[in-house]
């Protein structure tokens, strides 16, 4: 090799290392970066499980966290609020839900907050010309001593009322708050679910039952209880007494996905949907 074919050998091998730290440079300065504060793309599934009164809820918050958060995946099912306390005590769930006060015995044994408070509207035909009940008359008809609407000054017919099933929180908050101490009659139709009530009323000129005051529609109507209508504003500021929290719980304190799912929940965001959706704000 003459010394002119030398010199062109260096000039190209000079080229081919200076390509290659160029290159690694811009492949350095090219690599994605999270800047400081910003937090990393959340991922994975969230399982929820419980209160069927909840469960309408629940898909609505999740559908807007997950426009958020794409790479997040959240799975509502029912169940009702018994179910749900076991779930999230055995953690075969991410969140339990539970549209009832917790019980003393259970308190200790998962983690729990209020989302949303709702109010438990008392339901007839809307047909019906009964428009107002005490809660003393409302009992007695679930407790099966008052049969017939013409002993409430409606129109003679057997009363024909609907419960929820064992296990509901919507069936645990009515008899705690209404029948106390009494038991509810062993002749009432059983439901397993609000939507479940409704259509068994709506169907039922002499029907009777009780359902979440965001499951009201036009097929049925709500009654006053104690001359105070069955409204949002009327269970915030405590004059409508049938009232009660929708509760998420988990098995220990929240972390990760599940901690942002419900930091979302509570935030301004989050509680929007939660009045949208006919329940009231905690926050």
């Amino acid at each position: 090799m003459n010394k002119t074919q030398k010199m062109k050998t260096v000039v190209i091998i000079a080229a081919l290392a200076m390509a290659f730290a160029v290159g690694g440079c811009t492949s350095k300065e090219e690599a994605p970066k999270i800047t400081e504060g910003q937090a990393p793309e959340l991922e994975g599934t969230i399982q929820i499980a419980g209160s069927t009164s909840v469960q309408p809820l629940s898909e609505e918050l999740a559908k807007g966290f997950m426009v958020i958060n794409p790479k997040v995946k959240i799975n509502v099912a029912g169940g009702g609020s018994g179910a749900g306390v076991k779930a999230a005590q055995s953690g075969t769930a991410d969140i339990g839900a539970a549209s009832r006060e917790l019980k003393d015995a259970e308190k200790p044994t998962v983690k729990y907050l209020a989302i949303a408070m709702d109010g438990i509207a008392v339901i007839v035909h809307k047909d019906n010309k009964i428009a107002d009940l005490t809660i003393e008359n409302i009992a007695k008809i679930f407790a099966g001593e008052i049969t017939d609407w013409s002993e409430l000054d409606g129109e003679k017919g057997t009363i024909h009322v609907f419960n929820r099933e064992e296990g509901s929180g919507t069936r645990g908050a009515f008899e705690e708050i209404v029948l106390g101490d009494a038991a509810f009659t062993d002749k009432a139709g059983i439901q397993n679910s609000t939507g479940a009530v409704r259509t068994a009323v709506a169907g039922d000129i002499s029907g009777i039952g009780y359902i979440s005051l965001g499951g009201v529609n036009d097929e049925i109507k709500a009654l006053k209880v104690e001359s105070v209508e069955a409204t949002l504003a009327n269970v915030q500021s405590e004059k409508y007494k049938i009232a009660r929290p929708f509760n998420y719980l988990t098995q220990k304190d929240p972390e990760g996905i599940v901690k942002a799912f419900i930091d979302y929940i509570l935030s301004a965001e989050g509680q929007e949907v939660v009045l949208e959706n006919g329940f009231i704000p905690v926050k």
